[in-house]
């Protein structure tokens, strides 16, 4: 998790679109939000949060290959302890890992 998020930003998840829309709305939360085709909008206090997103080519590392998705962040109308808020739940529900 960072400590600072910027009004616009871009990201590489790894996943599937399929997967993303599976957890984007558990990564959410309570706040009210509307899909559409490759974007999605989030209405967080007074401000927003403008999601889009398109598959990339794969990563491929030896014989692995994992999925890519190019996801651009927009906020508007958010200071940054509200970024922040957003962004933590966010981040710490996206997070996978295994070990």
């Amino acid at each position: 998790m960072q400590s600072f998020y910027a009004e616009r930003f871009d990201r590489e998840m790894g996943c599937t679109e399929a997967e993303w829309l599976r957890w984007l709305p558990n990564a959410i939360g309570e706040q009210h939000w509307k899909l559409q085709a490759n974007a999605a909008g989030v209405r967080i206090d007074d401000g927003a949060l403008g999601l889009t997103w398109r598959t990339g080519a794969p990563r491929v590392i030896a014989l692995m290959r994992i999925p890519r998705l190019l996801v651009s962040f927009r906020f508007a109308g958010l200071d940054h302890s509200q970024r922040y808020a957003f962004m933590k739940r966010f981040d710490l529900y996206m997070q996978r890992g295994g070990g």
